[in-house]
C-alpha cells in the first residue's frame, strides 16, 4: 500500500539520521521545502493522482543519495529507491518514471516531461523568489564547509554563471520566477561593480 504520508516521515526520519550535520542547505529541511513546492505546481498544473503521487515521490527522493554520495547523489538516489521503494508497493513503471525526475535535477538540468519539469522547477524554486539571499546563504556555508568555494567572492562568481546558465520549465516559473532571478544576477553584479564579461 503505497502511503505518501508514511514515505514521506521514513525519508525524513532517514535524512535527519543520516545526513552530515553540516549540511546547512541539503538537509531535511530542503526536500520538504521541494516537496511543497511540488505541491503548488501539482495543484496548479491539475496533475492526476498517480503521477501527483510519482513527482512527490521523487521529491522525497531526489536528494536521500547525500547519504551515501554528495557529488554523484543523484545516481545514489535512484539506487535508494529502487532499493526502498518496492516495498512500499512501488512497481518497476513507477521506479523508471522516478529516476527520471530524479536524473533531470543533475545540473544541468535536462527534463523532457512535465514531471521532472516540475521536479527541476521546484529543487531551483528559490532562484527566483525573495528567498535568494537567505536560503543561498545556506549553500554558501556549506560549500565553504566541503572546500567548494574559499571566499564570498569566489562564491558570487559561482552563483552568477549558475544563474546565468539556469534556465525553468515550466510556463509559470518562466513567467514568474525567471524575471525575479535575472534580477538577483544584476544584483550581484552590482554589488561587484561587474561587467557582463565575468559570467562568459
Amino acid at each position: 500500500m503505497r502511503s505518501i504520508k508514511k514515505l514521506k516521515s521514513f525519508v525524513i526520519q532517514k535524512l535527519e539520521k543520516e545526513l552530515p550535520p553540516q549540511l546547512s542547505y541539503h538537509g531535511a529541511h530542503h526536500t520538504l521545502h521541494v516537496l511543497d513546492v511540488c505541491n503548488q505546481y501539482i495543484k496548479r498544473y491539475y496533475i492526476r493522482d498517480q503521477e501527483a503521487l510519482l513527482i512527490r515521490t521523487a521529491a522525497l527522493m531526489h536528494d536521500t543519495g547525500i547519504i551515501v554520495n554528495y557529488s554523484n547523489h543523484e545516481e545514489a538516489s535512484v539506487k535508494l529507491a529502487c532499493e526502498w521503494l518496492p516495498s512500499w508497493g512501488y512497481t518497476e513503471s513507477d521506479l523508471n518514471k522516478i529516476e527520471g525526475m530524479v536524473m533531470a535535477t543533475r545540473i544541468p538540468q535536462h527534463p523532457t516531461n512535465l514531471s521532472e519539469m516540475i521536479l527541476c522547477d521546484s529543487d531551483l524554486d528559490y532562484l527566483g523568489t525573495d528567498r535568494f539571499y537567505e536560503i543561498g546563504e545556506t549553500l554558501f556555508k556549506e560549500l565553504m564547509t566541503f572546500d567548494l568555494v574559499r571566499s564570498e567572492e569566489e562564491w558570487d562568481r559561482l552563483q552568477l554563471k549558475f544563474l546565468n546558465n539556469h534556465r525553468y520549465h515550466t510556463s509559470f516559473a518562466q513567467k514568474y520566477r525567471e524575471p525575479v532571478k535575472r534580477r538577483h544576477l544584476r544584483e550581484i553584479m552590482d554589488k561587484w561593480g561587474w561587467s557582463e564579461g565575468v559570467i562568459n
